[in-house]
């Protein structure tokens, strides 16, 4: 590591930043100058390695305005070997309270694609010299248009009648199939997405749709279109049968309203989820790969995202 120099970014740097290239060009990503303009970026909160000058590694935790959490590792990108990024981190880790969580942005389908993992296999090393540890992955699908499958007629569709019903159905629900934004409403507000959405999704409820078989509800989905862009914040079933159809009726509900994507994120695990989405007509956009501090590890972090 000789004349290696690694330090936080001052004020006004934030083109030493920008001068490494990107080495995943096709994700999309909110740039760095635009992380800044935003507030989420900030330069102590932004790393580099330096070598003859040149940026080799950089790092740069988010934390956007008036989150209720800890920054978590946004950007990580290097072009050097493992321990020089290791050594990033750690001079980071030190400077900033301790380890926090790492979300690893890919390519969709990245484990098929070798010019992919030559490029990632790097930095995630890097986070695990540096005490992180792999607990997960989420996946980020897009419709953007295609046709929707035709639908059974056993199912009902309807609104919700008030946050009660919201909240009974909620509490019945385990494990939602769809969780789209629930890092953001966690770090921001503390709000699990999973457990009190409308904590988070302040819309009208009249806007949340509820399955029903023969009377009874058997699905519940909650959209966010009006607060950022078109999603499917929340989708939790009680009979998994009505999967299919609660999700081509959400989507014709956005579509109707104008949306011409609709984004859904989904954990890896769950297989059957993904596969009843691409179904539907959505496509993988990308996967956010989740590295958290080492059991034992001290960190700075009271409410992170996950």
């Amino acid at each position: 590591m000789t004349d290696l120099v690694i330090r936080p970014l001052v004020a006004g740097e934030e083109n030493l930043f920008e001068s490494m290239p990107d080495p995943l060009p096709q994700l999309r990503q909110v740039s760095y100058a635009d992380g800044i303009a935003g507030g989420g970026y900030r330069p102590e909160n932004t790393w580099v390695a330096l070598r003859a000058g040149r940026v080799i590694g950089r790092a740069a935790w988010l934390l956007p305005p008036g989150a209720v959490g800890a920054p978590w590792l946004e950007r990580f990108d290097l072009d050097a070997e493992p321990e020089v990024g290791a050594a990033l981190l750690r001079a980071a880790h030190e400077a900033l309270g301790g380890p926090h969580r790492y979300y690893a942005a890919m390519p969709a389908h990245w484990r098929r694609r070798p010019e992919v993992l030559a490029v990632v296999e790097a930095p995630m090393a890097a986070a695990r010299l540096a005490g992180l540890v792999e607990r997960g992955e989420r996946v980020r699908l897009s419709w953007t248009g295609t046709p929707l499958p035709t639908t059974s007629g056993r199912y009902t569709f309807r609104s919700a009648a008030d946050a009660a019903e919201i909240n009974a159905m909620v509490a019945r629900i385990s494990e939602p199939d769809v969780l789209t934004g629930k890092e953001i409403a966690l770090a921001v507000g503390g709000v699990d997405l999973a457990t009190d959405p409308l904590a988070w999704l302040n819309g009208p409820t009249e806007a949340w749709r509820i399955a029903t078989d023969a009377g009874e509800p058997v699905g519940l989905v909650g959209t966010a279109g009006d607060a950022c862009y078109p999603l499917i914040a929340y989708l939790g079933l009680l009979d998994e049968a009505v999967r299919g159809e609660l999700l081509a009726e959400v989507v014709r509900v956005l579509a109707t309203g104008g949306a011409r994507e609709v984004l859904a994120d989904v954990d890896a695990h769950r297989v059957v989820v993904l596969a009843e989405l691409e179904r539907t007509g959505f496509r993988r956009l990308r996967s956010r790969v989740l590295f958290e501090p080492a059991a034992g590890t001290p960190s700075g972090s009271v409410v992170t995202p996950g």
